[in-house]
């Protein structure tokens, strides 16, 4: 029996579009040939042309791997997502069997080239001259991306200078390329994520009643963070690591000391995708049992390549987070990971571990805060929420003390929100900017939904 419920099937989708697409096929008429063993699911689906597309699904510890001959540039494709959906949901409508040898082929191939990997990787690291080089080539590199910062951050407070003398009804007037532009300079002196504060903060001018207040703030936010790289050296060092990677900065495993490495076992509470520029993002949140702490992972493909995949919300997991240096940890990296038979929910998320209440709730985000000035998404649980609908189709979380906190305006399943609640309280994950919250899942009990 495969390990995921058909919600957990339908987030591996890239898209709401291709879950939708996928339903439509997983229907048994669709498949010339099907079948399934304890490595792999494999099908034949008639398509537009003469010839069906070949499916594979290699059903590897963690997660799946998806592989299809139709020409779609999204992945996993319709195809894929809609035979993991059959047989997640008709399993008899798969018969076990021997696969074809198609899908051997593709096995074999997969298992050499992770055997080359493997090789390639163990032959590095007992080889110290091929260490050396690879350290110096990397001190360079550092070298060189910190003088290009430095030049950049210094455009940036020159421009930053004018665009205060000038006030901030002048910034209003300004088309989008006046943020743009300085945005892309940034990009070029290899600080992507000055560019991206820049450029969400060229939407606030726009954004109604109290938006100087709010340009105000963040204009207050960047200033902060120049100063505190101009004074890098004599900080404390997670705080160091929060500047570096609020500029851009980028950590890669072999970054993390073997400190940060945290063996749990991690229930997976919601994930979100976006895009990004030409850039998809995906945000997951994780929980971990015994050690009780928040994890986000971000993973990054730039425009039609596909993001690696992940187990889907609602499952449990044995695995490894590394996390981030940082004054308020929460970013991390996953490794060694397992799915883990578990229909559960987490316990310690209903007795306290989080804020339940909008006030303990907001308390908490202000600690966060103080620790880490710029967090911009914060992990939020709600408890005994229950999902009305307010003014100006507002949509708002009200608490058992009858505060209310108001749902993002982005958030697209409202209703589906509120038919899960039907006027009973849930306990609500998610997102919070320190002015909405993003629902990322919902439970009452042992019944989870991911949105």
């Amino acid at each position: 029996m495969l390990p995921w419920t058909l919600e957990q099937v339908v987030a591996f989708a890239p898209d709401a579009a291709s879950a939708k697409a996928a339903r439509g096929v997983a229907r048994p008429g669709q498949w010339p040939m099907l079948g399934q063993n304890d490595r792999a699911l494999w099908g034949e689906c008639q398509g537009s042309g003469s010839v069906p597309y070949q499916i594979g699904i290699a059903l590897d510890p963690g997660e799946p791997v998806f592989q299809c001959s139709c020409p779609s540039r999204k992945f996993p494709c319709k195809h894929a997502i809609g035979l993991l959906l059959l047989a997640t949901g008709q399993p008899d409508a798969v018969p076990v069997g021997g696969p074809p040898a198609w899908l051997s082929d593709w096995l074999v191939k997969r298992e050499q080239s992770a055997r080359r990997k493997a090789s390639c990787a163990a032959e590095t690291d007992v080889d110290p001259e091929q260490q050396a080089k690879r350290a110096a080539a990397k001190d360079r590199r550092t070298a060189e991306r910190q003088h290009k910062v430095e030049a950049g951050l210094e455009e940036l407070e020159r421009w930053l200078r004018d665009l205060v003398r000038q006030g901030l009804a002048h910034a209003q007037k300004q088309p989008a390329r006046y943020w743009d532009a300085m945005a892309a300079r940034l990009v070029d002196a290899q600080a992507p994520g000055l560019a991206r504060w820049l450029r969400e903060m060229a939407s606030i001018p726009a954004s109604g009643e109290g938006w100087s207040e709010r340009l105000l703030a963040r204009l207050g936010l960047l200033q902060l963070l120049l100063a505190g790289y101009r004074r890098l050296g004599s900080l404390p060092e997670p705080l160091q690591a929060d500047i570096r990677s609020a500029i851009g900065w980028t950590w890669q495993e072999s970054d993390l000391p073997a400190g940060a490495w945290i063996r749990d076992r991690w229930f997976m509470l919601g994930q979100r995708t976006y895009q990004e520029d030409r850039l998809q993002v995906r945000r997951s949140w994780l929980w971990g049992r015994d050690c009780g702490r928040l994890a986000l992972l971000l993973d990054f493909a730039y425009q039609n390549q596909p993001l690696p995949v992940i187990p889907a919300p609602g499952v449990w997991l044995e695995a490894e987070l590394g996390f981030f240096p940082s004054h308020y940890p929460l970013r991390a990296l996953l490794r060694n990971s397992t799915p883990v038979e578990d229909r559960t929910m987490p316990p310690a998320l209903a007795d306290g571990a989080a804020p339940l209440l909008a006030a303990p709730l907001l308390n908490e985000y202000a600690e966060a805060l103080a620790r880490q000035p710029w967090l911009e998404l914060w992990p939020a649980t709600l408890a005994e929420a229950v999902p009305v609908r307010g003014e100006a189709d507002i949509w708002l979380l009200r608490d058992a003390t009858a505060h209310l906190l108001p749902c993002h305006p982005g958030f697209a399943d409202r209703w589906r929100l509120f038919a899960l609640s039907g006027g009973w309280p849930l306990t609500v994950f998610g997102e919070w900017n320190g002015q909405q919250l993003w629902p990322l899942s919902a439970w009452r009990g042992d019944r989870f939904t991911a949105f």
